[in-house]
């Protein structure tokens, strides 16, 4: 079956994830602000909540229209061929959100499109009272300048849930972003990883996971699983494939750190429940104390800063230290994600490149600061 599928992406990251839905062979269709459009089949559904690191959620597209009247949502919502997602027995209760629109009551778009659905799968399975003690449908709308764009939500839980975080400290990072300002960094195995304020380890836990080729969906479950639409042997086989797909060969050298012990023990018992606590050493430090090991190497942390965690004395003897790090180690590079637009002053540097992005419902930025690459040595023809 052909699908439309779209995932979900916190703002500023929708290139990434585009990239990542590009690598498993799909074609994009279109890319826009918290979403990318593709075309699957019931297969992508499976491979994309199995391998997508930095997507929100998966779904699938049923109907995009413009509805200004109740009237017309309903009849344009009734006019969708839901029967060829939802059997006589899905339970499929309506979500949504409106902005801007003329029909801007949640409860009540709720409400039509409910009835609406009830009423052409009542049609098509000739039933007046439909049970819904079947697998879970999950209908997502969102109304925007009067365009309703219906949805079925493949994956239940958010996919930054994957499953291995048991222990958590304040402020933490969700593992979608985290995966994403890896991928950003362009971090590969042949360097020194290093999180200097590493929480509850999300970021050095997703750089091992990358490397690893750990499939971020294979310790978890998801709504799409129990749909009738889907064999159950395409999950077994995905399943089956993605954990065959591992890569444990490769050396990696992943540090993290924090002043906090608590976080150091959340570290520890996360990392493990990845499978990659071999891959990550964690311990108890103040950054002050980091010193880079290798000649080359990769940065990566979500700094402490005021609506988080922190004091000001300690955001400043932070900056002192990487504006040090940043003139003793050229070779280095610097990826920091802060909501303090006052960085670049602060470390006397411009940034080679930065991001707007968000950290929950904080705007971020992510500044990101090269080192100079490995120089390539030449080789001798005649050799």
């Amino acid at each position: 079956m052909r699908i439309e599928l779209i995932a979900t992406a916190a703002f500023g990251l929708e290139a990434v994830v585009r990239r990542e839905i590009e690598a498993l062979g799909y074609k994009v269709t279109a890319t826009e602000d918290g979403r990318v459009t593709y075309i699957g089949d019931e297969r992508a559904i499976v491979r994309s909540n199995l391998w997508l690191r930095s997507a929100d959620r998966v779904y699938v597209k049923v109907g995009d229209f413009r509805a200004r009247t109740f009237e017309e949502l309903f009849q344009q919502t009734k006019a969708l061929e839901w029967e060829s997602f939802i059997p006589l027995d899905g339970s499929y209760p309506v979500v949504g959100t409106s902005v801007k629109s003329e029909l801007h009551s949640v409860p009540a778009c709720q409400s039509i499109i409910k009835k609406a659905v009830s009423a052409r799968l009542g049609g098509f399975y000739m039933k007046s009272i439909l049970p819904e003690t079947g697998a879970m449908y999950r209908i997502r709308f969102a109304a925007l300048k009067d365009r309703f764009l219906l949805l079925l939500d493949t994956s239940g839980a958010g996919l930054h849930k994957r499953g291995y975080r048991v222990e958590d400290v304040a402020a933490p990072m969700k593992e979608t972003l985290a995966a994403a300002l890896v991928q950003l960094s362009f971090y590969r195995a042949d360097k020194e990883l290093v999180d200097t304020c590493c929480g509850s380890g999300t970021i050095p836990i997703e750089a091992a996971m990358i490397e690893r080729n750990i499939a971020p969906g294979l310790g978890r479950s998801f709504a799409s699983a129990d749909w009738d639409f889907i064999p159950s042997e395409i999950w077994k086989e995905e399943r089956r494939a993605a954990y065959n797909a591992a890569d444990y060969d490769k050396e990696l050298n992943i540090r993290g750190f924090d002043i906090n012990r608590k976080a150091i023990e959340a570290s520890k018992e996360n990392a493990d429940e990845a499978g990659v606590a071999e891959d990550i050493s964690f311990f108890r430090m103040s950054m002050e104390r980091f010193e880079p090991e290798t000649e080359y190497g990769v940065v990566i942390s979500n700094l402490p800063y005021g609506i988080r965690v922190g004091t000001d004395p300690e955001i400043q003897a932070i900056y002192e230290k990487f504006r040090q790090l940043m003139k003793d180690h050229p070779t280095w590079s610097f990826f920091l994600i802060t909501s303090d637009r006052e960085l670049e002053k602060a470390l006397d540097r411009k940034a080679d490149r930065r991001r707007k992005l968000y950290n929950g419902t904080i705007e971020t930025q992510f500044y990101q600061y090269h080192g100079t690459r490995p120089v390539r040595k030449e080789v001798d023809r005649n050799d």
